[in-house]
């Protein structure tokens, strides 16, 4: 995309400065006559449907496991686990293409253009049932190789195992396609289409999952009803865009060289991120189940409450990207770099307002919710992948405004990088460690992901994001750490008296942090905007 806004000054191109009020600007404060009306309304609303779909993802993450772990044996559902990681490759298959055509959809849909943006969707189409058709092969493939990669796994799971790695991964290459149609809702910015059909998704998952090992059945059977499932989706998608966003018409017809091109050139960038995505936290489980089998359950018992944290991440910066990609054609560069620094120190702060009470309270968490053993067997994992998700979740906004920006060919080094000396490390460690060698990996590969954004991606994207590194880091992330006090006194403390936390211990840790994130975090005007927003909800 080429940005329309007013180029920097050469000076200020070497100094990277941002004059000082552009922080304390507000908010998407309209400069220009062709910005659409509300768009600071539509991004909180879709932030808040976003939330919706995270509280019932986080329901969900509390019950299901809760029930597996404890009516499923240790080997089974190390098993089942690695069937779900399985079926994830073939999700990553989605290489940007979703992210694209909401992009292409969201700018063509601001200048009034719908077939344009049908053009470019029609693209995403064709691309996705390309990689639709390289996930089914890819199932196949790990179905086949299962009793290779997983030697400790026992023998009676492999004929289950392969059937169920083989229905899953099928019926989520035709949801690879479908999500073409739900990118289009989030491109128009109406997410609340695409979170209801993911809600309900996730619901009918869990009932017959549930309903499967109350029944006693085995993993091919599950496997066959979550894909039964997964294809209900898919088509729910088909159904609702036909019904509520038909004007942007999708179709092979449509397809036309220019825009084939320019969305395959977009998401080819967008793979990258994609594979290195995969490297981080999609091969971890995989690593876990290859070098130590038996701690396969621990591990991904420690991970899943990561996956609430990047959910919760996820739908904040999701509705951003698709109004950060229109807005980007109307505002400067300080402007963007202006609203980079608020999204980061936003960002940081919620990572840690989630993540601490996973460190310090780990262990009871756990022992309530999986029971001791997994608890004994999991904090450890728990603890160390939580601080690594945090540290490599910090540039977060900012990935999410360059891929909105079209500046992601330019930012390509951190995400490389960090996969390398996360998949590197994590294969040397795990040989030697096993499970902890692969939480260490992680941990490592977060730091060089931060250190390589900071020290050379953010130079090469001041054009579009004009804003101070020094500043950046202090504002948006050493500012927000301030949280962490309370949290680190705790843990000295805790070392006299491990794992058994007072009631007025854990008041004041929670009013010591929530007190810090207020005032440590947030400017006069931030406050005073959050009082006028629950003040006029508060009014009948």
């Amino acid at each position: 995309m080429t940005n329309r806004s007013t180029q920097l000054p050469v000076e200020l191109q070497d100094a990277e400065e941002v004059p000082k009020n552009i922080e304390n600007s507000p908010p998407l404060a309209k400069n220009s006559s062709h910005e659409p009306s509300g768009l600071a309304t539509i991004v909180s609303r879709n932030m808040a449907i976003s939330l919706a779909r995270v509280a019932v993802n986080t329901i969900i993450t509390l019950v299901l496991p809760a029930y597996l772990t404890h009516h499923l044996p240790l080997a089974t559902y190390g098993a089942w686990v690695l069937i779900l990681q399985f079926g994830a490759y073939v999700s990553f298959l989605d290489l940007g293409i979703q992210t694209g055509v909401a992009k292409f959809v969201a700018e063509f849909d601001a200048k009034g253009d719908s077939y344009g943006a049908g053009r470019h969707a029609s693209a995403g189409l064709a691309i996705t049932i390309m990689t639709g058709l390289v996930g089914v092969g890819l199932t196949l493939v790990l179905a086949w190789q299962v009793p290779r990669l997983f030697q400790d796994m026992p023998t009676v799971l492999y004929r289950d195992v392969r059937i169920s790695i083989m229905l899953i991964g099928v019926s989520l290459s035709l949801g690879l396609v479908s999500s073409v149609f739900s990118a289009v809702f989030m491109g128009l910015q109406r997410y609340a289409v695409p979170t209801v059909i993911a809600i309900v998704n996730r619901l009918a998952y869990t009932v017959v999952i549930l309903a499967a090992v109350f029944l006693h059945s085995s993993l091919a059977v599950m496997g066959a009803m979550v894909a039964a499932v997964n294809v209900a989706a898919a088509l729910l998608q088909m159904i609702a865009w036909r019904k509520l966003a038909s004007r942007i018409q999708i179709s092979l017809v449509l397809v036309q060289r220019q825009a084939l091109s320019r969305m395959a050139r977009y998401c080819s960038l967008l793979a990258v991120w994609t594979v290195g995505m995969v490297c981080v936290s999609g091969m971890d489980v995989t690593i876990v189940g290859h070098y130590a089998y038996n701690e396969t359950a621990y591990y991904s018992v420690a991970s899943l409450p990561i996956t609430f944290m990047l959910v919760i991440i996820s739908s904040m910066l999701g509705p951003m990207m698709p109004a950060s990609s229109a807005l980007s054609t109307q505002r400067s560069p300080m402007e963007m770099g202006a609203l980079l620094s608020r999204l980061t120190r936003y960002s940081a702060t919620l990572l840690l307002l989630t993540g601490l009470p996973l460190v310090v309270f780990g262990f009871p968490i756990l022992r309530l919710w999986v029971g001791p053993t997994y608890a004994i067997h999991s904090i450890s994992y728990l603890q160390i992948l939580v601080i690594a998700n945090i540290i490599r979740n910090l540039c977060a906004p900012y990935a999410t405004l360059i891929a909105a920006t079209d500046q992601v060919r330019t930012a390509l080094a951190a995400p490389i990088l960090e996969a390398v000396v996360n998949l590197g490390s994590s294969l040397y460690l795990a040989s030697r460690f096993g499970a902890m060698g692969v939480a260490y990996g992680t941990l490592l590969g977060a730091f060089a992901s931060v250190a390589l954004h900071f020290a050379i991606s953010m130079h090469y994207t001041i054009s579009t994001l004009a804003v101070s590194r020094a500043k950046l880091f202090v504002e948006g992330i050493t500012r927000p750490a301030l949280v962490c006090l309370p949290s680190l006194l705790l843990l000295l403390w805790q070392r006299f008296r491990p794992n058994n936390f007072s009631i007025g211990e854990t008041s004041t840790w929670a009013a010591g942090t929530i007190l810090l994130a207020w005032f440590g975090t947030l400017n006069r005007q931030e406050h005073e905007s959050i009082v006028q927003a629950f003040g006029r909800r508060s009014i009948p």
